[in-house]
C-alpha cells in the first residue's frame, strides 16, 4: 500500500494533471513594469496625467504588487507624433525592461506602437487610440483595443442617432486618418439607414477659426451635423455652432468623439442639447462613481472614458498576470482574453482580434437648469447593446488563426 501511494503520488507530480499555483518565477525581471504613453498637450485633459492616475489606481488595487513581486508605474508624453512615441516605446522595451504600455491616444501613434509592441512581444493595452483598424487588419495577439472605436462611434450609433435626432447628415471633421475613418463608416451606416449624406468638410488639426466649415454645414440644411475631432477641435467647434446659430435654426450637433473635459470646457449653456456616445460616464451607477471618487480625490476632476478605459485596461492586465502566473505578453494575452472582464461592475469580454466588447450609452447634454451639482452632465437617452455597437468580428480582417492567442516562448533578456 505504500508502495502504491508512492507511485500515485509521483505519477500525479510528474503529469499536467498537477499545476502549481503561479508564484511570481515567471514574472521577467521581477518587476511588473507598466508605461502610461500619453498626450500631454492638447489632449491634456482627455489622458494626459490623468491617465497616469488611472494606472496607478489599478495598481492600487492589488496592493502594488502581483504574485509577490512589484508593479511600476512609469510614463512619456508622446507629443501627437509617431516617430517620437515609436522612439520611446522601443527605449521602454529593449532598455528599460517595460511589459505593458497603455494609453496611446491619437490613431497614428496608437497604431505605430502597437505594431512595435507586437514586434518586440510586449503587451499594448489601448486606452486611447480609436481607429478600429487596431482589431481588423493590424490586429495582434498581443494587442488589446478598450477604447470605443471608429466603427462603434460611427457606423454602430449612426441608426440610434438617425431614429432620434434625423436622417440628413452633414459632417465636419478633422483632417487624418480618424476623420477619414469616421466619415466613411458613418456615411455607409446612414445610407444603410435610409438617410442621407449632404456633404462633408474637413479641418487641419488644432484648427481655431471653424467659420468656413460651419457655414457649409448650416446651409447644408442637414438635420444632424456630427463633429469627428477630439478635444480643443471639439471645444472650439461646438462653441462657435452658437455664433453661426446652427442650434437655434433646427440642427443638432452629435460629438462623435466627445469627453466630458470637453463638455467641461465648452460649458452647458453651449453644450447643451448636444449628442454624446460613451462606455463610461462617472456619475452612471455605483461602479462608475466608486472610481470617479478615487480619481477626483486625486486630480480634483471627473475621469475621462479614456483613463476610466486605462484603469480598467491595467486591472485586467494584472488580473491576467495573477491568473496566469506570467506577464510575458502571448501568454499574458491570451489569459485576458479567457477571463471575464469587470468593466465598472458590467460584464465585458475581449475577442480574440483584441476588440474590448462592452455596452456604449447615448447621451445628451443637460441643460444648465437641469445640473444639480458639479459635472453633473448628461441625461442617458439609450443602451446599445455591444454586440451591436462594435464591428462584427468576421468582417474586421483580423487574420488572427485559432491558436494565435496561446502563449509563446519569452523572447526578453532576463
Amino acid at each position: 500500500m505504500t508502495w502504491a501511494a508512492s507511485t500515485i503520488a509521483t505519477l500525479l507530480f510528474s503529469t499536467p494533471l498537477a499545476h502549481a499555483a503561479p508564484d511570481g518565477s515567471d514574472i521577467s525581471d521581477g518587476v511588473v513594469r507598466i508605461a502610461v504613453l500619453g498626450d500631454y498637450g492638447s489632449g491634456r485633459d482627455l489622458g494626459g496625467p490623468g491617465s497616469v492616475t488611472a494606472a496607478k489606481l489599478a495598481a492600487e488595487d492589488f496592493h502594488n504588487k502581483v504574485l509577490g513581486k512589484p508593479i511600476e508605474i512609469i510614463s512619456a508624453d508622446h507629443q501627437n507624433k509617431p516617430d517620437v512615441a515609436v522612439g520611446i516605446a522601443r527605449q521602454w522595451f529593449d532598455i528599460d525592461h517595460v511589459d505593458a504600455v497603455t494609453d496611446l491616444a491619437v490613431s497614428s501613434v496608437g497604431l505605430a506602437v502597437a505594431g512595435l509592441a507586437t514586434q518586440s512581444n510586449r503587451t499594448a493595452l489601448v486606452s486611447g487610440a480609436a481607429t478600429s483598424e487596431l482589431t481588423g487588419d493590424k490586429c495582434s495577439p498581443v494587442v488589446t483595443h478598450w477604447a470605443d472605436d471608429t466603427y462603434a462611434l460611427s457606423a454602430g450609433l449612426v441608426g440610434e442617432f438617425s431614429h432620434r435626432v434625423g436622417k440628413d447628415w452633414f459632417f465636419v471633421a478633422v483632417d487624418y486618418s480618424f476623420g477619414t475613418a469616421m466619415v466613411k463608416d458613418a456615411s455607409r451606416a446612414v445610407t444603410d439607414a435610409g438617410g442621407k449624406v449632404l456633404g462633408a468638410v474637413r479641418y487641419p488639426f488644432n484648427t481655431t477659426d471653424f467659420s468656413s466649415f460651419l457655414l457649409a454645414a448650416q446651409s447644408s440644411g442637414a438635420k444632424v451635423v456630427a463633429l469627428a475631432g477630439t478635444g480643443a477641435d471639439t471645444v472650439n467647434a461646438v462653441k462657435q455652432t452658437h455664433e453661426f446659430g446652427l442650434q437655434q435654426g433646427g440642427q443638432t450637433i452629435v460629438g462623435m468623439l466627445t469627453f466630458i473635459s470637453d463638455v467641461h470646457s465648452i460649458g452647458l449653456k453651449d453644450a447643451q442639447g448636444m449628442y454624446i456616445a460613451s462606455q463610461y460616464y462617472w456619475d452612471e451607477d455605483d461602479g462608475t462613481r466608486a472610481f470617479a471618487k478615487r480619481f477626483f480625490a486625486i486630480e480634483k476632476r471627473e475621469p475621462t472614458k479614456l483613463q476610466a478605459a486605462t484603469y480598467a485596461a491595467v486591472r485586467h492586465y494584472l488580473k491576467a498576470i495573477a491568473a496566469g502566473g506570467s506577464d510575458e505578453a502571448k501568454a499574458v494575452n491570451a489569459e485576458m482574453r479567457k477571463l471575464p472582464v469587470d468593466f465598472f461592475g458590467r460584464a465585458a469580454h475581449i475577442r480574440k482580434d483584441g476588440r474590448v466588447i462592452y455596452d456604449l450609452s447615448l447621451y445628451r447634454v443637460k441643460k444648465p437648469e437641469e445640473s444639480k451639482y458639479p459635472w453633473d452632465y448628461y441625461q442617458k437617452i439609450s443602451v446599445i447593446p455591444g454586440d451591436k455597437a462594435f464591428r462584427p468580428e468576421n468582417s474586421g480582417g483580423c487574420k488572427l488563426s485559432n491558436n494565435a492567442t496561446q502563449g509563446g516562448a519569452d523572447v526578453r533578456a532576463k
